[in-house]
């Protein structure tokens, strides 16, 4: 089985590689002749395409698509329509509605549509769902994401909307329900419009709350998960990629209880080959990818609610 990359920029070239690496890369399309000249020289024996539509006419069985968000729609409505099996670059399209129609779509054609949500795919993230799942940690009652630093502005897409994506999805995911009620407040310091700085909430049925803090234009960089439940608390530091057990909380009597701290786990492993892997594996034997379109279209749902209330703030 082979996978033909449609969009060789940045994080499209970290695909190429990938791909290429597992040995599934079957073609890369990219409209600007000088990215074809250089993967001519990357990847020689790899067919390249000028646009996206010579590709979808080829035999290749699945496709990917890591072009700018906003063309994920039409895109993967014409990759669906020629009958490929498909992994999109998260988000899956820009508003809800048309995420929806796209896994629809996939659905009707009997396709496999998997959306990159690398985040999930990280062995820590993997490590935390297991052990929440198998209630080491108690009740669950709140989930805490620190998205923080100093990095670029953007002049379209919000804090939130660039920064908090995967958080979004990785909250959804391991709480593993819709969410009842989103209020987000934002702060567009720099440019009118675009919040530079936000602060979403996620409630939840059974009273799990989420609480996600996106944020460019911060002092210093910050990557965490808090997550905290009944019987103790968990850190997952995403810059070294260690999670922490704290065995401390307050009791029935309102007390405090300290039984220590220790790194439960060390990190390991490459989040992005761990996706394709599941991606190709999905294609071969016909199953739905852990991402598949209904949790993005759930991650897009909060996003567009909170895109409101900022905006009737």
């Amino acid at each position: 089985m082979k996978v033909g990359l449609i969009g060789a920029g940045g994080w499209g070239m970290r695909l190429a590689r990938t791909l290429h690496a597992l040995g599934v890369l079957g073609g890369i399309a990219d409209v600007r002749s000088e990215i074809r000249k250089e993967l001519s020289g990357l990847y020689p024996e790899i067919p390249l395409y000028p646009d996206h539509h010579a590709l979808l006419q080829s035999d290749l069985r699945a496709a990917a698509i890591a072009t700018p968000a906003a063309t994920h729609y039409e895109i993967a409505k014409a990759a669906l329509n020629e009958g490929k099996d498909l992994f999109v670059e998260k988000p899956l399209a820009m508003k809800a509605a048309e995420a929806s129609e796209i896994t629809t779509l996939a659905a009707q054609k009997h396709r496999v549509l998997m959306v990159g949500h690398l985040l999930l795919y990280q062995p820590a993230v993997q490590w935390i769902e297991e052990y929440l799942a198998d209630g080491r940690l108690g009740k669950l009652w709140s989930l805490h994401h620190e998205r923080l630093n100093l990095g670029r502005a953007r002049c379209v897409e919000n804090a939130l909307w660039s920064l908090g994506v995967h958080d979004v999805a990785v909250t959804l995911h391991l709480v593993g329900r819709l969410p009842t009620r989103t209020v987000a407040v934002g702060r567009a310091m720099l440019r009118p419009g675009i919040e530079d700085d936000v602060h979403l909430h996620i409630a939840f049925p059974g009273g799990v709350q989420s609480h996600v803090h996106t944020s460019w234009l911060w002092p210093e960089r910050r990557r965490r998960l808090t997550v905290v439940g009944s019987e103790g608390m968990l850190i997952y530091d995403e810059a070294d990629q260690t999670v922490t057990l704290h065995r401390k909380g307050i009791t029935e009597t309102l007390t405090n209880r300290d039984d220590g701290s220790e790194v439960v786990y060390r990190g390991g492993g490459e989040p992005l080959k761990l996706e394709l892997e599941h991606f190709v594996d999905c294609v071969n034997h016909r199953t739905a990818p852990k991402t598949d379109g209904e949790s993005a279209v759930a991650v897009l749902k909060v996003l567009e609610a909170a895109a409101a209330e900022m905006e009737d703030a």
